[in-house]
């Protein structure tokens, strides 16, 4: 089972992961951590709201600061141009922690498609990196549709998932999660430190025309071998 031995673990299971923000990419990764076998608390804003439409697997919803506090390793779904201030506030209750960011930061065009990277000279993960100097930050999930990352196998072909991040542990806690979330071993490329999330995140670039070309379809990069 997924052990991240965060450095301030107390009382709580190690495998109770929480996950930031309640939209599609919570969804579809709470649900499938959930069905594996880990305690999902899922930490949202208003938290009785996000509980009432949910369908799934049984999950906790609570507010951001608590899952902060009670989970040992914790995935940012929430909107990428929102997330160094979200997270920024949770700076004590993250040290120790492994922080799993899957979003993207974007600007947002007239359609509401990305128009333009919000730290073109940097990315998200570099920013919350030095936001949460305690917090262990892994990039990762970023560089497909959402409905990929808890079912890698709905390609054709086999796709690509990074790792992006400082710590050599935390990224090996994140490669035995992705491993539950369906990814096989010789898909995971681990592309080094945390700055090497700018190659990924600048990759949000294609997606809308990508998606006025194809439609709402799946995909992912895969880097033929």
């Amino acid at each position: 089972m997924l052990d991240p031995t965060p450095s301030n673990e107390t009382e709580h299971s190690m495998t109770r992961i929480g996950i930031f923000g309640s939209g599609r990419v919570a969804t579809v990764l709470a649900t499938q951590l959930a069905t594996v076998g880990h305690d999902v608390c899922v930490g949202t804003r208003d938290a009785a709201a996000a509980s009432a439409k949910w369908s799934g697997p049984a999950v906790t919803f609570v507010e951001p600061a608590q899952a902060a506090r009670q989970a040992s390793l914790l995935i940012n779904a929430t909107p990428g141009d929102s997330s160094l201030e979200r997270l920024g506030a949770l700076r004590e209750a993250l040290d120790g922690k492994i922080l799993v960011d899957v979003s993207n930061a974007t600007r947002r065009g007239a359609d509401g498609m990305p128009a333009g990277l919000c730290y073109p000279d940097s990315s998200l993960a570099e920013r919350l990196q030095q936001a949460l100097p305690g917090t262990r930050v892994v990039k990762t999930l970023n560089t497909m549709l959402f409905t990929v990352m808890a079912n890698p196998r709905i390609l054709q072909v086999p796709p690509s998932v990074f790792l992006s991040g400082n710590d050599k542990d935390a990224k090996a806690a994140v490669r035995e999660l992705l491993q539950e979330l369906g990814w096989q071993p010789g898909w995971i490329e681990d592309l080094g430190d945390v700055s090497t999330a700018r190659g990924t995140e600048a990759l949000i670039l294609l997606v809308p025309s990508l998606l006025r070309s194809r439609g709402f379809a799946p995909f992912a990069l895969t880097v033929a071998r």
